[in-house]
């Protein structure tokens, strides 16, 4: 869509992206334009104006707001990361059992399925942010090089959240790849990148589309959409399940607990692997994201065999240590039986073989806190308990959060000018989370 259009485009959905400032400048036919925003109004997900989630997402704003000054001194990395150093070659290497996952850090997968060639989140920019000079920091190098990533049959964005979609790695990646699956609206974004119309598929929930060998189902998640507080909930978000023949893997994409597991794996399941995000939680927004335990459940729910735990270990997106989520990952995998690969940044697992490589402790020994000491458990249906209406008492002015969270960008780039990297990241996160809390909850 073009700029010039977007203020005439009766979709306030369009309306939002636009306001979201994405680029611009991509040729687009009006009739795919036209069809995208259709698809997007038509789809049950879509309600008064943006994307709704099943079970409502609530959190505390006040909670969390005070939670961002009080994180773990081990929220990141003091010593370097041991990554993998041997990814290209091992890329190189003939596929075990049809199966294949390379873990290149936080949600970033290669995946390769009967054949197929597919990234799941490709996120190679230095920060997780709208801009170049604060957000949260990768604490270490793409463990493959964004011009060592192979010809790739298709990329998987679970959402647009910054540390899910990277434009820089998208507009890299378009000239070899030959289908980017999105959810419903995410499209926008990256023909507006230059991504030609005819690579681009939207889903959305429990719809399919074939690849080769492989049907690719987009399933439904618990989360939010949107990379700013204007466009909130303008484009979907999803999971996905990647069916071949003899191969099945399930990638939960960010979400809280959910109902919708049960069904995905009635509908889609058994998986012989399933990639579920584990980190970047909090008693303030236990919705949003499962934390640990909750993890290893929907492993079990959906039929899951080996589990490959992402969406930790790069960003620090909260307070708790940068190792807890892993610590707390593995104590409910033995407890419950579940197999846990626990590859290293950069190296490949080969989940579908009998005595598959799943990995081997390589995270150092630091302080985190047990799931009695700080449990993680999302609400039913957005309603915390105590609170029979569904919402707490909003006690924030919005306007005020804004003004605060500008002063926070100002002051953080002043303080990586002098370079104090430490407080400038504190800065950015609590930016981040200002973010979501003007936003509000469902």
């Amino acid at each position: 869509m073009r700029i010039s259009e977007c203020k005439r485009s009766p979709w306030p959905w369009s309306a939002n992206l636009c306001a979201a400032n994405f680029g611009g400048g991509a040729q687009e036919d009006r009739r795919a334009s036209a069809e995208a925003e259709f698809r997007i109004v038509a789809s049950p997900q879509w309600r008064d104006g943006r994307f709704r989630n099943r079970q409502p997402l609530w959190m505390s704003r006040v909670k969390a707001v005070a939670s961002l000054f009080s994180r773990d001194p081990n929220h990141a990395p003091t010593a370097p990361v041991p990554i993998f150093e041997g990814t290209a070659g091992e890329l190189a290497k003939p596929v075990d059992g049809d199966l294949r996952a390379t873990w290149l850090g936080h949600s970033t997968v290669f995946l390769e399925v009967e054949g197929q060639c597919i990234l799941i989140d490709p996120v190679w920019a230095k920060r997780a942010s709208p801009v170049s000079f604060t957000g949260p920091r990768r604490w270490y190098r793409p463990p493959l090089p964004l011009d060592a990533v192979p010809a790739l049959d298709a990329v998987l964005i679970t959402h647009d959240h910054y540390d899910h979609l990277d434009r820089g790695a998208v507009v890299a990646l378009a000239g070899r790849t030959k289908r980017f699956i999105v959810p419903l609206g995410v499209g926008a974004r990256l023909r507006a990148w230059g991504v030609p119309e005819a690579r681009i598929t939207e889903l959305d929930w429990w719809e399919t589309v074939r690849l080769g060998r492989l049907n690719i189902t987009a399933t439904p998640a618990r989360h939010a959409g949107g990379r700013g507080v204007l466009d909130r909930d303008a484009t979907l978000w999803s999971g996905y399940v990647v069916a071949g023949v003899a191969r099945r893997v399930y990638c939960s994409g960010d979400t809280g607990m959910m109902e919708a597991f049960d069904e995905i794996g009635a509908r889609l399941g058994p998986f012989d692997l399933t990639l579920m995000e584990i980190g970047a939680y909090s008693q303030s927004w236990p919705d949003w994201h499962m934390g640990p335990e909750q993890a290893v459940e929907a492993h079990r729910r959906v039929g899951g065999r080996v589990m490959l735990p992402v969406h930790w270990g790069l960003f620090s997106l909260s307070t708790h240590a940068w190792t807890e989520p892993i610590e707390r990952a593995a104590v409910a995998a033995r407890e419950k039986g579940v197999v846990l690969a626990t590859p290293r940044p950069g190296e490949s697992i080969s989940p579908a073989v009998s005595r598959p490589r799943i990995g081997a402790r390589w995270w150092p020994s630091i302080p985190w806190r047990a799931a009695d000491r700080y449990p993680i458990v999302s609400t039913r249906d957005g309603r915390p308990a105590g609170d029979p209406s569904g919402r707490e008492r909003k006690t924030v002015d919005a306007s005020k959060l804004e003004a605060l969270r500008r002063e926070l960008i100002d002051r953080a780039y002043e303080h990586d000018r002098r370079g104090e990297p430490a407080a400038a990241d504190l800065a950015s996160m609590v930016s981040a989370r200002l973010d979501e809390l003007i936003a509000g909850g469902e």
